[in-house]
């Protein structure tokens, strides 16, 4: 820019240096000899003055118009790459370079091509600091992802069987309330046939007893009777009475016994059949409740101990449960904020419009057609591009 203002001086100096110098030379020289030269020679000097000055009105305007010329065609080239490229830097520039001097347009378009270079330099340093840092952002977002879902499978994993245990340990003690039930009415049912069986028992062996001790007196009567002799007795009764209805010794009705104490063998028989087959009966059911009880009693112990450890166990499962909750808490937590950072860096980072490589293609082709508009303007080829 400075080199443009010196030359641009330069020029002007040296065009009003020579406008200058033309008529003070002749007028010196007309001074110095005036006293030898004619009127005619002062004419001379005069015509030589004036056609001086004219020479360089006409070397000034040759100079303006050429200019102009470079000036036209380099906005025209900028006006054409603006509307090429879709480039309002571009448009705009050549829009207000049309009312600029020769000297300011180049100067502009100077410091258009600065700032863009500065701005490829930053976006440079800017998408290194975006790849940088949205790289992290997404690692983070889906490790923090990834950490929720591997929480959220647990906690969904622990609330099944959390379930699992509420059903089984509901399912154990209805079954154990039922076992604990059965035992007990059994238990109540096997006293109760316990002391009736005691009882029966007790009747028919003293009922077997008894009816033995009636057999055995009669078979004594019977064996006595049959062995009886009279006595010779004179009694006055006798006289007056018919006597005691039989003649001689009582032997007892010998006949009739035997179907009596037939029966009483009977009876003693079933006696004896009752108290046996109650006995036989009492030690089958007292068997029977033995092994039903421990067997009872074992599966009451085996489904409590059971419904203990699930207990433990569902205790465990709800404490893990809220661990885990706490975690998945935090990793959501993580994640809101992981998604944020990302958010955060899109307005930045993220172009829906164009690509990084898009834009540095298009900021290309605009330095290249500002730097075509500098050569164009360049009259004195001092642009080492050009």
């Amino acid at each position: 820019r400075g080199r443009e203002e010196r030359r641009r001086g330069g020029e002007e100096s040296a065009g009003g240096a020579a406008a200058a110098a033309a008529p003070k030379a002749a007028m010196a020289d007309i001074s110095k000899h005036g006293k030898a030269l004619a009127f005619f020679q002062v004419e001379a000097a005069a015509a030589a003055v004036s056609d001086a000055r004219g020479l360089l009105r006409g070397g000034r305007s040759a100079t303006a118009a050429a200019l102009a010329a470079r000036k036209a065609r380099a906005l025209a080239l900028l006006g054409a790459a603006g509307r090429r490229l879709g480039s309002s830097a571009l448009s705009s520039l050549a829009e207000r370079l049309e009312e600029d001097p020769f000297g300011k347009v180049k100067v502009l378009i100077q410091d258009l091509i600065e700032r863009l270079l500065k701005e490829s330099t930053s976006e440079a340093t800017k998408k290194g600091f975006c790849d940088e840092e949205l790289g992290k952002a997404y690692k983070d977002r889906e490790h923090r992802l990834a950490d929720t879902q591997k929480l959220d499978v647990e906690v969904q994993d622990l609330e099944i069987k959390e379930s699992e245990l509420e059903e089984e340990i509901e399912m154990l003690t209805g079954a154990l309330e039922t076992l604990r039930d059965d035992l007990n009415e059994t238990t109540i049912l096997r006293g109760q046939e316990h002391d009736e069986n005691l009882e029966t028992i007790k009747k028919a062996k003293e009922g077997h007893a008894a009816v033995a001790q009636a057999i055995d007196i009669l078979k004594v009567f019977y064996k006595r009777a049959a062995k009886a002799t009279v006595l010779a007795q004179i009694s006055p009764v006798d006289e007056d009475t018919a006597g005691a209805g039989f003649a001689g010794a009582y032997s007892g009705k010998q006949t009739s016994s035997k179907g009596i104490i037939g029966m009483l063998e009977v009876i003693k028989a079933d006696f004896d059949r009752t108290a046996r087959t109650t006995e036989a009966s009492e030690a089958k059911a007292h068997a029977d409740f033995v092994e039903f009880d421990r067997a009872s009693k074992a599966d009451i112990s085996g489904k409590e101990t059971k419904m203990a450890l699930d207990e433990e166990d569902l205790e465990t499962t709800r404490n893990k449960i809220d661990s885990k909750m706490s975690d998945l808490k935090t990793a959501q937590h993580l994640l809101d904020g992981a998604l944020k950072a990302v958010e955060a860096l899109k307005p930045t980072c993220i172009d829906t419009g164009m690509s990084y490589e898009e834009r540095v293609q298009k900021r290309e082709e605009e330095i290249e057609a500002l730097k075509s508009a500098v050569c164009i303007l360049d009259t004195d080829s001092v642009e080492p591009d050009c």
